[in-house]
């Protein structure tokens, strides 16, 4: 329960703080050039697997029913139960097929890219689907699809950087301390 909250509140969080820091760089319904949370997406889902699926669900439903798309349950669902479970479905099908541990222990640089690779593929076409499907203006096109999945796949990126230069950061300091 604890790590579906964590999951939760860290994808919410990260997710206003994407939209504050990137409102700029918007394409359209739920398309950003840039999406940060995309790194926290797969983060959580190969830490945490299902229960980070879980927690990310809740909070994209929550995120979608209080925001832009239209107040619409089903369509909210759908939107909360992609935003988790595709980065888990890229997570089950790397770990399956790319002789991933289930632990991560081997997990490398060229593991990685093809995660951030398949998961931005999946979550892209599985979200613009969605919206075709549901009918949502301005979105559901191969040009949405193409703009997510790049701010998808920068957004990860650019997250790893940061938690890896955050990481790199703190070992530094606990150097000069000693």
């Amino acid at each position: 329960m604890a790590t579906i909250l964590i999951s939760m509140l860290s994808y919410g969080a990260l997710f206003y703080l994407n939209d504050w820091l990137t409102s700029s760089l918007a394409f359209g319904l739920g398309v950003n050039w840039i999406y940060l949370p995309a790194g926290l997406r797969l983060f959580l889902t190969l830490v945490f697997a299902l229960p980070g699926a879980i927690g990310i669900a809740v909070a994209s439903f929550l995120i979608s029913w209080f925001g832009g798309f239209p107040h619409d349950l089903i369509t909210c669902l759908g939107v909360g139960l992609i935003s988790g479970f595709a980065p888990y479905m890229a997570r089950i099908f790397v770990v399956a097929n790319v002789q991933l541990a289930g632990d991560l222990s081997d997990l490398n640089l060229p593991k990685l890219i093809l995660c951030i690779l398949i998961y931005a593929a999946l979550s892209s076409s599985l979200h613009q689907w969605w919206y075709q499907v549901r009918g949502l203006n301005d979105a559901g096109t191969l040009n949405h699809f193409f703009v997510m999945f790049i701010g998808d796949v920068f957004g990860t990126i650019l997250f790893i950087a940061v938690i890896k230069y955050g990481l790199d950061l703190l070992k530094k300091t606990r150097v000069m301390a000693l």
